[in-house]
């Protein structure tokens, strides 16, 4: 299968998670990366509420869907994990963060 760059201007909709201060994972779908990233860190309004008494790190994991019905069916997926099934999926290559490493942190692990 043919390897596709992805970049914040892609149209469609991304599933993430962001590893935050205290190590936790918080999972969330977007249209924007850079914009949901800057509104989770508190430059721009409309940031996730988990984020108000700790802050994003870097993002963990990320992966493009068609549509927002798709996003949100995988983001369910994804919150039943359990930490040791999500720390996996991280480490996959299907994992694209390094796509994003120009524009937000990215997870190094």
């Amino acid at each position: 299968m043919k390897s596709v760059t992805m970049t914040e201007n892609d149209n469609g909709w991304f599933v993430y998670i962001i590893r935050a201060s205290d190590n936790s994972l918080y999972t969330g779908i977007t249209t924007n990366v850079k914009r949901r990233w800057r509104q989770h860190c508190g430059e721009l309004k409309g940031g996730a509420k988990y984020f108000n008494g700790r802050k994003p790190k870097d993002l963990a994991f990320i992966e493009r869907q068609p549509d927002r019905s798709s996003a949100s069916i995988r983001e369910v997926q994804l919150k039943k994990l359990s930490r040791k099934q999500k720390d996996s999926l991280i480490q996959t290559e299907n994992n694209k963060v390094s796509d994003f490493s120009n524009i937000i942190p990215v997870s190094r692990e």
